[in-house]
Order: C-alpha cells, then sequence, then structure tokens
C-alpha cells in the first residue's frame, strides 16, 4: 500500500503524456462500474485503506473487499494502484477535488 501523498504523486507523474486519449479511454473503462463501485475507486484512489473507505462509505471492511475485487475483475486490473491511476486518468479524482 502507498501512502496517499505517493500515490498522488505517482498518478501527477503517469498523467503526463497523452492527455485526451488517456482520459476518453480511462472514462470508457469507468463506465462500466456502478456509482457505488465508481465511489470505491475514488477512495482508493485518494489512498484510503478498505477500513477508511468503510467507514466514509457507510459500508462493511468485507463489502469495500467486494467492491475493490469486482472493481479489478470489471477492469482487468491487477492492484490497487491501477485502480487509482484510472479513477485519475478519468479525472475522478477532480470531480471529489472541488468543495
Amino acid at each position: 500500500m502507498l501512502s496517499p501523498a505517493v500515490t498522488r504523486q505517482l498518478m501527477a507523474h503517469a498523467a503526463g503524456a497523452g492527455g485526451d486519449t488517456r482520459r476518453r479511454h480511462a472514462r470508457e473503462r469507468v463506465a462500466r462500474l456502478g456509482d457505488r463501485e465508481r465511489e470505491v475507486a475514488v477512495a482508493v484512489g485518494r489512498g484510503l485503506a478498505n477500513a477508511d473507505i468503510a467507514a466514509e462509505l457507510y459500508l462493511s471492511v468485507a463489502t469495500v473487499k467486494a467492491h475493490v475485487s469486482r472493481i479489478l475483475a470489471k477492469l482487468d486490473l491487477d492492484n490497487r494502484v491501477q485502480i487509482a491511476l484510472l479513477a485519475h486518468d478519468a479525472g475522478l479524482m477532480e470531480e471529489t477535488d472541488t468543495p
């Protein structure tokens, strides 16, 4: 698991090239997710642990784990860092940055 600060730096670095095409492709992939899965993906992108996501979204830890597993399967990803990068590329993190 990466700290939130390291995760943000990694995402900012990875997002540097091919912005428009990358964003369009990421949005197409994220569109496969349900609303709750999208909320969990954003929380993963923010670097939150399962317990923190559960508390924030009023879910059990087991439900969060199930959502993370479904996200990985639906989007053919291997780990949480890939979820975070995809959420960032799709612009989901920007939507949560505004107060």
